[in-house]
């Protein structure tokens, strides 16, 4: 039996892509910062480029790289940080409005069971007890607590660090030598496989160009929908708990999940004692149901989703799939890397249907 060249190539092709599975399966936990070093590197490398091309030569490439790495470094601080500002304003507010909250859950709860003939009843005073108990703890306490934890799980706290420090240091070397690195990779690919490759290649860069700057407009979109209508409904932390939620939707489902949940805390905190908990329901329903519809039906598939072409059910297997392999950062490239693929199957696909043609 012959095989066509391109049956061959097929082939070819899928033999390199199980291998490259099943390095990247085994070493997973190895190549896990160096993956989110090269993802970051391919999306900054032109913003060096564009520094460097600035500068007309004036301006050494090793200084680009460190600007832009360090205004990267700062912005995702930032982010992190605006934690803080929700954690300082309402750690406090829950010590006051925690026992005023269980009450009122109490006598919320205990008609709904009645109508059904059930007697239910929450132990509040145990409940406020404990919870009291470590929102009034000195940050003493708290400090010998983080630290026991850390001796407990030193492994997961030497890799977070551990990667911490690596993936900069990757970044920065994959900046400075981003044309060569990708020189080289193109070198190892057979001559008569270059043109094919350059053409896969090309598809691939302009589906994941299309993708971040589409993500980008999405993040930058929602942050000012939600602090605005958080603002609207006269919430203080509107500006930090609408920024972090806009940007977080980075991680699909996971970044929304996290402001809502965010938003409801802070909502009910505030509101519960002047305006009452339906006030806070309704400013959560209204500002992030309305946001969900704004990004599902309109933002990511007009600036997202038609560009690189995902169905919403390949968008949670992707997540899933490279969530169980990568962990946390499978979640962050699953979408880029599955535009990849996508593009890998329809030249597939494509090649497998001139062969058919070919044989007829």
């Amino acid at each position: 039996m012959q095989f066509s060249p391109t049956q061959k190539s097929i082939g070819a092709w899928a033999l390199i892509a199980a291998l490259v599975a099943s390095v990247l399966w085994f070493l997973a936990p190895v190549l896990s910062p160096f993956v989110v070093a090269a993802v970051l590197a391919y999306a900054l490398t032109p913003v060096v480029d564009w520094l460097d091309d600035l500068g007309k030569g004036r301006i050494p490439r090793l200084l680009a790289v460190v600007v832009v790495e360090c205004v990267f470094i700062l912005l995702l601080l930032g982010v992190l940080l605006l934690i803080g500002p929700i954690l300082v304003k309402e750690l406090p507010l829950m010590r006051e409005q925690l026992p005023v909250l269980l009450d009122s859950l109490n006598e919320t709860i205990k008609p709904v069971f009645a109508q059904w003939g059930i007697k239910f009843s929450l132990d509040v005073v145990n409940i406020k007890a404990f919870a009291l108990k470590y929102l009034t703890a000195n940050f003493e306490d708290a400090f010998a607590s983080v630290v026991t934890s850390v001796k407990l799980g030193g492994s997961v706290a030497f890799a977070i660090l551990g990667n911490a420090i690596l993936i900069p240091v990757v970044l920065f070397y994959l900046l400075m030598d981003w044309t060569r690195f990708v020189a080289k990779l193109r070198a190892l690919v057979p001559p008569r496989m270059r043109a094919a490759t350059d053409l896969f290649l090309a598809e691939a860069d302009d589906i994941l160009g299309q993708y971040l700057r589409g993500q980008l407009l999405v993040m930058g979109l929602l942050a000012l929908y939600y602090s605005a209508g958080l603002a609207m409904f006269g919430l203080d932390l509107a500006l930090p708990i609408g920024v972090f939620t806009g940007l977080a939707v980075f991680v699909p489902y996971l970044g929304f999940g996290l402001g809502l949940i965010l938003a409801v805390f802070a909502g009910l905190l505030e509101f519960s004692a002047s305006s009452g908990v339906g006030y806070a329901m309704v400013m959560v329903a209204v500002v992030y149901g309305f946001g969900q519809i704004f990004e599902s039906f309109f933002l990511t598939p007009r600036l997202v989703g038609e560009r690189i072409g995902l169905h919403p059910l390949a968008v949670i297997f992707a997540l899933m799939a490279f969530g169980q392999v990568f962990g946390f950062v499978g979640v962050l490239v699953a979408l880029p890397a599955s535009a990849v693929l996508l593009v890998a199957i329809r030249r597939v696909q494509v090649g497998y249907l001139a062969s058919r043609l070919y044989q007829g």
